[in-house]
């Protein structure tokens, strides 16, 4: 094991840890992207092939990150040096850890936005706003909601002064405190809101849907965004298991943890599905609504049950849950490195780090308000972005994760001495021999190829090999 220690502190234990990783795995993408996705492509079929990816590819990348966050014991692009230097390798590899750091805190400043959209919903809820609401009355409100920008500044500072408030108190005080109390809390809601919808939904219909594979509903593409939507679902190449496994004690199995983060991660996806649709299905709503199934189709439903008021209240709470744990795990990994490289002391980096998310956030709350200064024209390979929130949600997902996830497999199975990742991962022989040949062969072919996809040169690169396409 190596002999540096994290200026910051180590988790206190391995539950500790998984904890505090199942957090920054599960956020929005879980309970608000996956159910909607899943619904659109197919339901169990989708479901198969996501369980399938998050097994082959998921948990390599994030062995990979977890490993050398904690061989590296800094934030993540000194981590990756520090291994490359050790390696003899060319610095420049630092580059798999710069670009997870730029990414989430592009991906923050919006995030925080949708988050906040969240919170406010659980005040909306509380007091009846949806009661006997129809289709038109809650849409209406989600329009009006997302075009008062005063509103959606207020709600995302809120969101991010919380957020700088558990980071600036540090890893024990602040991080571990905080998921101790909000991952068990969001399982317990999250299952109470599933017997909830199971009981006053079609709990059968909905457990078909989900779980019953029908080939014949998923397309290549289909198969493609259940691979990407694996590995954005982890967290994977945004530096948050990078940096929380700096925090991991050497005497923890790597291996054994990624597999209960993992499973916990795809536990909550599906339980979100069981949460909404038997409601979905029960008021005759469209399972392919897309994002505003949360925001605008499940007020309908809890606005006609028994008690809606009070379990709509609680699953948007859940959603606030799950949002916090994930802000907090993506503001990380610029605060350590302000602490480290920049002199400044944790309160002061991560209120200057929070306060800089609010004012970039800004350009995301003008352009859900349709401010005219922040709208635009682009088309980049046939994806047409008209503001700025699609723009940065574009530059993330579709280029900044993907490229930083391909780099940190490429360095950790070509460059990372085979003694060291050995060393590190603490699996038996064959987990190790599986891991390596994932991580340097079948991971980055397969990020290659979600990577094309997501930017619309897949189907010409196949037909210039004599296939038909991914249509």
């Amino acid at each position: 094991m190596s002999s540096r220690q994290s200026m910051h502190g180590l988790w206190s234990s391995r539950l500790a840890f998984i904890l505090a990783a199942t957090g920054a795995a599960v956020g929005l993408g879980n309970i608000w992207k996956f159910p909607y996705i899943m619904g659109q492509n197919g339901g169990g079929a989708f479901v198969l092939v996501y369980l399938l990816c998050i097994l082959l590819i998921g948990i390599p990348v994030m062995m990979s990150e977890v490993m050398i966050g904690r061989r590296g014991r800094q934030s993540p692009g000194l981590s990756v040096k520090t291994l490359a230097i050790e390696a003899g390798a060319s610095t420049r590899w630092q580059i798999a850890g710069w670009s997870g750091l730029v990414a989430s805190y592009f991906i923050l400043s919006f995030y925080a936005v949708i988050a906040g959209w969240a919170l406010s919903y659980t005040f909306k809820t509380a007091k009846g706003m949806f009661t006997g609401a129809t289709a038109a009355q809650t849409g209406s409100a989600f329009s009006q909601f997302t075009a008062d920008p005063i509103g959606l500044m207020t709600w995302s500072a809120v969101v991010l002064a919380v957020t700088v408030f558990v980071v600036g108190k540090g890893v024990h005080r602040g991080l571990e405190k905080a998921v101790n109390y909000l991952m068990p809390t969001l399982f317990v809601l999250l299952i109470v809101m599933a017997i909830y919808a199971g009981v006053n939904g079609a709990f059968y219909q909905a457990l078909d849907f989900i779980f019953t594979p029908d080939f014949s509903k998923l397309s290549v593409n289909g198969i493609l965004l259940a691979l990407g939507h694996a590995f954005f679902s982890l967290s994977l190449a945004s530096g948050a298991m990078m940096i929380y496994g700096a925090y991991l004690p050497d005497n923890i199995s790597i291996g054994k943890t990624t597999l209960w983060i993992a499973l916990a991660d795809t536990s909550v996806a599906l339980l979100a599905g069981m949460a909404i649709y038997p409601l979905v299905f029960e008021y005759g709503l469209q399972p392919t609504e897309g994002p505003g199934l949360i925001f605008v189709t499940l007020p309908i439903a809890f606005g006609g049950m028994p008690f809606g008021a009070f379990f709509g209240t609680v699953f948007f709470i859940m959603l606030v849950f799950a949002a916090f744990t994930s802000t907090i795990a993506m503001i990380e990994s610029t605060v350590a490195w302000l602490v480290e490289s920049k002199g400044f002391s944790r309160w002061q980096a991560a209120i200057g780090s929070g306060l800089s998310l609010w004012l970039l956030g800004l350009l995301t709350v003008f352009s859900f308000s349709k401010a005219p200064w922040a709208s635009f024209s682009l088309d980049i390979m046939g994806k047409k972005i008209t503001n700025y929130f699609e723009a940065v949600d574009y530059l993330t997902s579709a280029i900044m994760l993907p490229l930083g996830g391909l780099v940190i497999a490429l360095f950790a199975g070509w460059v990372v001495k085979k003694q060291i990742s050995k060393q590190e991962l603490q699996t038996p022989a064959l987990s190790y021999a599986l891991w390596r040949f994932s991580i340097r062969w079948f991971t980055p072919v397969a990020i290659v190829i979600v990577f094309f996809n997501l930017i619309g040169l897949l189907d010409p690169v196949l037909a210039f090999f004599g296939f038909s396409g991914a249509k």
